[in-house]
């Protein structure tokens, strides 16, 4: 197993190394890598669904989305899926997975299984190194904060999803719903501090305005999509990328219309966030 660096800040990627065939002491590795980078990629994977969920029940226990789609096979596998004729894709905008959850999941791992033939990068930001660029006035200043991170807006009934091309491949809109989290996090395995808020399910601060709370939202989330902390993933068959959602974002592209893209994710339960 040969692990190096994908960009400076951002990610590593793990080579001379199958998932399907992991030994013992691989995946011992393979969690000290998860620990210290957060977000790891694959090439050249043979991994079928079975395999997949084999990995993915070694690595911790497996959480099902509320609103997404999941294959017949498998009901612990979600389809991200983007059809030919669809204008809207899911993930298009900076987010963490399921950081609306009063425990929020601990990881994600995505397996392509069909992609457009140029397009549909998914690119990803580093909280751990975006906290410790921030100015030490500023990381005083949000140490005892807390902010409310929602999913009505974008499954609800009226929420952004259910007014798109998307809308019939979504469920589970009686399960919408809030929770709130430290605006500062200490990641659970590795101690370090992150900034724990996402622009795609953090609505406010608590006790704050929502106008107020939007000017200090938006200035952290242009310093945490700066190019020094960031990178692009572009994807291949037999790409997997594994990322922890307490301490990074992810996006993807939606740069391929006309084509189809299909990939499979598996969640992995987290626990309650503790501040700094």
């Amino acid at each position: 197993m040969k692990i190096t660096p994908f960009s400076a800040n951002c990610g590593a990627t793990v080579e001379d190394f199958q998932l399907a065939s992991m030994t013992d002491d691989e995946l011992a590795n393979l969690r000290q890598a998860f620990t210290q980078h957060g977000l790891l990629f694959f090439r050249n994977q043979e991994l079928s669904p079975e395999e997949h969920l084999h990995f993915a029940r070694r690595f911790g226990s497996i959480v099902v989305n509320k609103f997404f789609k999941t294959t017949k096979e498998h009901p612990e596998i979600a389809e991200v899926r983007k059809e030919k004729t669809q204008q809207t894709n899911i993930g298009g905008g900076w987010h963490a997975d399921h950081s609306y959850d009063d425990e929020p999941a601990m990881g994600s791992i995505l397996v392509a299984r069909v992609l457009p033939k140029t397009g549909g990068n998914t690119h990803f930001a580093n909280l751990y190194a975006a906290y410790e660029a921030l100015p030490s006035s500023m990381q005083e200043r949000l140490a005892a904060m807390r902010a409310i991170h929602s999913n009505k807006h974008l499954y609800g009934e009226n929420g952004l999803y259910r007014l798109t091309d998307l809308a019939d491949q979504l469920g589970g809109m009686d399960r919408v719903g809030d929770a709130t989290h430290p605006v500062v996090i200490t990641h659970p395995e590795s101690g370090r501090k992150a900034l724990y808020v996402n622009p795609g399910h953090t609505v406010q601060f608590e006790d704050w305005g929502f106008d107020e709370s939007r000017e200090l939202l938006e200035e952290l989330y242009a310093h945490v999509t700066q190019p020094e902390f960031t990178c692009s993933f572009n994807w291949l068959p037999g790409s997997v990328t594994f990322w922890d959602n307490r301490c990074s974002w992810h996006i993807a592209d939606n740069d391929y219309q006309g084509q189809m893209r299909l990939m499979h994710r598996i969640t992995l339960a987290g626990s309650a966030l503790n501040a700094a």
